[in-house]
């Protein structure tokens, strides 16, 4: 089957325009920002995170002795920390606050005060 000269010049037009279109939007995307936290028995470091509203972060966590694991309510997030392994959570804040964060995994006595806070700003 062939394709006449006019059709294949209209779908390689196309195609460029939605591969234009395609590099426009990613461009026009912010860069994720992203944080490195440590968890260890009862800590996190760092243990307050500051953020801009409506700028994407990738949060990348490593754990040094246990599993750990990691809450924000307020947006929604939650992950598992596990030792010699990286664990990377993504998200947009899209409220501007102070929003604490902590540990839901029991790891022994002084694990209720395993907590931290992200601030977002403008």
């Amino acid at each position: 089957m062939q394709i006449s000269l006019k059709r294949r010049q209209l779908l390689i037009g196309a195609t460029a325009f939605g591969l234009s279109a395609l590099s426009a939007y990613a461009f026009s995307q912010p860069e994720p920002n992203v944080i490195k936290i440590t968890a260890m028995r009862f800590d996190y470091s760092p243990n307050q995170i500051h953020l801009k509203k409506d700028v994407p972060v990738v949060l990348e966590f490593t754990s040094l002795d246990i599993v750990m694991g990691f809450s924000l309510p307020d947006f929604n997030v939650r992950t598992d920390i596990i030792p010699g392994m990286l664990t990377r959570v993504s998200f947009t804040p899209d409220k501007m606050g102070e929003f604490l964060f902590h540990c839901d995994i029991f790891c022994g006595a002084g694990h209720e005060d395993m907590t931290g806070v992200i601030i977002v700003g403008a």
